[in-house]
C-alpha cells in the first residue's frame, strides 16, 4: 500500500528533544532512541521547512552548517507538516496520540473545517484538542530553566500551547536578534534554549526551494548560524534540526472539478499533499480515488492508516477526528479544492504533508562545542 514512501523510522523528531533533556540533566531520564553527549547546556535550532534532500543540493551556500558535517538524516513524522512537526518534538509524542494530525482537520460534528496553525474556530482550542503533557511539563521545577526564542505572536499562540507549552517563551523577531536573546540566556543562566526560525519555509512556500529567494534565505540563515556556534559558551550540546522537507509542485488537481474524486466527500480538510476526506462510504471513496490516482497518490482508509502504524499509537480521539480516507501525494503533485481554499492557498509554489523522502526527511546535527 505505501510501497516507494519513505516511513517514519526508529530515529524521528519526536525523540529530539527528550534527548536533549537527558544529556543535560533537566528532570528525569525519558525513554528515546537517541544518545546524545553530555554537555552543561543545550541549544536546539530548528529550522522550519529546511529538509534534508533540500539541504544536501544546496549544501554549498551553508557553509556554517557544512563545517559541522550533515551526517545521516533521520525522518520527522506523518504528515509531514508544522503542527503535526513542532508538536511532535515538544511532547515526544507521534500525531496518533496528540491529534496534531494535519495543517487542517474537521470541526467535529460539523461541516466546518479548521486550522491547527491559526486555530480559527471558537469551538476548538488548543489545549483541550491536545492533551499529553509536553517534555516541558514533564520536567516539573527544571522547566525553569528553559526559554523558547520566538516571535511576539508565537506567544500563547495555538500551537505553542499545544506543543510547547510548560517553558518561557522570550520574544525576538529578526534572526539576529533571536541569536542575540539566544546567547543573552544563555548568560542569564538558562540550561536549555530552543531557537526557531520559520522564514525558510514560507519562503518555500512562496517562491520554492529551488528558488533564488530561497537559497537566499538559507544563506542568511547559514550566516547567523555561524554567528551563534562560534559565540556559545564551551560545554554547550548544540542541536540543529527541522520539522520537515518540501517539493516543488508540477500540477494541481482540483477536487472540486472531478466527480470521481468528489463524490461521497462530505468534508475535505488535511492539505494539498496530505488530504483528509471524511466521508460514511470510506471504502468506495477510497477505491474511486485509487482508480484516479493510480500510482500518483498512496490512498488509504482511516482503518488502514492506524493498522500500519503510520501515525504511531493512536488514541480514541484522535480516530474520531482524522478523515475517514487519507490521500498522500507522490511525484510534485497537490490536490486541492477550489470550493474552500483561497487562490493563494492553492498557489502555493512549494508544500509539504507526503510520505517522499524529499518531505520525510530531515537533518540531526549534534555537537559539544
Amino acid at each position: 500500500m505505501f510501497k516507494g514512501a519513505t516511513l517514519p523510522g526508529k530515529k524521528r523528531l519526536d525523540g529530539i528533544l527528550p534527548a536533549v533533556t537527558n544529556a543535560v540533566g533537566l528532570g528525569e531520564q525519558a525513554y528515546t532512541p537517541f544518545s546524545f553527549p553530555q554537555a552543561k547546556r543545550a541549544c536546539v535550532v530548528l529550522v522550519d521547512g529546511l529538509g534534508y534532500q533540500q539541504l544536501v543540493q544546496r549544501l554549498g551556500h551553508a557553509p556554517n552548517i557544512r563545517r559541522l558535517g550533515l551526517g545521516n538524516p533521520v525522518t520527522t513524522i506523518v504528515p509531514s507538516t508544522t503542527a503535526a512537526g513542532i508538536t511532535a518534538f515538544g511532547t515526544g509524542q507521534r500525531p496518533g496520540m496528540t491529534a496534531m494530525a494535519g495543517y487542517s482537520l474537521r470541526v467535529p460534528g460539523t461541516s466546518r473545517v479548521f486550522s491547527l496553525i491559526s486555530w480559527n474556530d471558537s469551538q476548538v482550542r488548543a489545549e483541550t484538542w491536545q492533551t499529553q503533557p509536553t517534555v516541558f511539563e514533564n520536567l516539573g521545577p527544571d522547566a525553569a530553566q528553559v526559554r523558547l526564542i520566538q516571535p511576539a505572536k508565537f506567544i500563547n499562540s495555538g500551537l505553542t500551547n499545544a506543543g510547547l507549552r510548560g517553558a518561557q517563551v522570550v520574544a525576538a523577531e529578526k534572526l539576529a536578534q533571536r541569536v542575540d536573546a539566544t546567547l543573552n540566556q544563555f548568560r542569564k543562566g538558562a540550561k536549555l534554549v530552543y531557537l526557531y526560525w520559520g522564514d525558510l519555509d514560507s519562503t518555500g512556500h512562496t517562491y520554492g526551494w529551488q528558488s533564488e529567494r530561497w537559497i537566499g534565505e538559507l544563506e542568511h540563515f547559514d550566516a547567523e548560524f555561524g554567528r551563534l556556534i562560534r559565540s556559545l559558551p564551551r560545554d554547550t550540546l548544540l542541536v540543529f534540526t527541522a520539522d520537515h522537507g518540501m517539493i516543488d509542485v508540477d500540477e494541481r488537481v482540483d477536487i472540486a472539478h472531478i466527480p470521481q474524486l468528489r463524490d461521497g466527500v462530505e468534508v475535505v480538510a488535511g492539505e494539498p499533499r496530505a488530504v483528509h476526506l471524511y466521508t460514511s462510504e470510506p471504502e468506495e471513496v477510497a477505491q474511486r480515488w485509487r482508480e484516479y490516482c493510480g500510482d500518483q497518490a498512496w490512498v488509504a482508509t482511516k482503518r488502514e492508516v492506524i493498522d500500519v502504524g503510520l501515525l504511531g499509537p493512536v488514541s480514541d480521539f484522535t480516530q474520531s477526528v482524522i478523515g475517514d480516507v487519507a490521500v498522500f501525494a507522490r511525484d510534485n503533485r497537490v490536490y486541492v479544492d477550489s470550493r474552500v481554499q483561497s487562490a493563494q492557498a492553492i498557489s502555493l509554489v512549494g508544500v509539504h504533508g507526503s510520505l517522499t523522502a524529499q518531505e520525510m526527511q530531515i537533518p540531526l546535527i549534534v555537537e559539544v562545542l
